[in-house]
Order: C-alpha cells, then structure tokens, then sequence
C-alpha cells in the first residue's frame, strides 16, 4: 500500500523560502512519475512540479524560475525547494504518485495516490 507523508510547510513572508519533502513507503520513486500539486481555496488542485523516472523534469511557468523539484532515491523521498515565495503560492501542497490505475502525463501522475498535504501560507 503506497503511504506519502509531506512535510515542511509552514508560514512565511513574500520573497521568503520554503522546502517540501514526501516520504514515500510501498512505492519505489524512481520507478515511475512523481509530483507536486497545490490546491488553492476555491480553486482546483494544480500540477506545480514533477518529475519522471528518468529525471526529466516539468514545472508549472507559476513555478519556473522560483521552485526546484527533486528526489532521493536512497531516501525514497521527493522534495520542492520553493524559493521567492509570493501570497498567490498560498495552498495545501500535495505529492502523488500514479495510482494502480494510474499513469504518467506530461511527467504528472494521473488518477494518482495522495500524500495528506502540507499547508503553505504565504503572508505579510
């Protein structure tokens, strides 16, 4: 049973940093697609990052240039590094992996496994 656990949100200041991790248990990262979604208040949730098996990477234009994805293969964990952070990145920030159903889509999983979510404010 694939088990991912986001931490490191938090609360910060515009122009400010944050990193995300999302260990991963019952799933091998390097094995397929991973990713990072953000889902905004009233909003749908949002691919922000991901990255396939092979490493080729794919962000949001909302992420290019401010966030970092990446992973650790020995650490089973994927990370965000989030850099220059304004109000408008303010959401609960997901990572997924391709459910049993599931699959990869321009790098993104699709019909996806959850983590529980890591809440981002970002704030003056």
């Amino acid at each position: 049973q694939v088990h991912l656990v986001e931490s490191g949100g938090g609360s910060v200041q515009p122009g400010r940093s944050l990193g995300l991790s999302c260990a991963a248990s019952g799933y091998t990262i390097s094995s397929s697609c991973m990713g990072w979604f953000r889902q905004a208040p009233g909003k749908e949730r949002e691919g922000v990052a991901a990255i396939d098996r092979d490493g080729r990477i794919t962000y949001a234009d909302s992420a290019k240039g401010r966030f970092t994805i990446s992973r650790d293969d020995a650490k089973n964990t994927l990370y965000l590094q989030m850099n220059s952070l304004k109000p408008e990145d303010t959401a609960m920030y997901y990572c997924a992996v391709p459910s049993i159903r599931g699959y990869c889509s321009n790098g993104f999983p699709v019909i996806p496994d959850w983590g529980q979510g890591t809440q981002v404010t970002v704030s003056s």
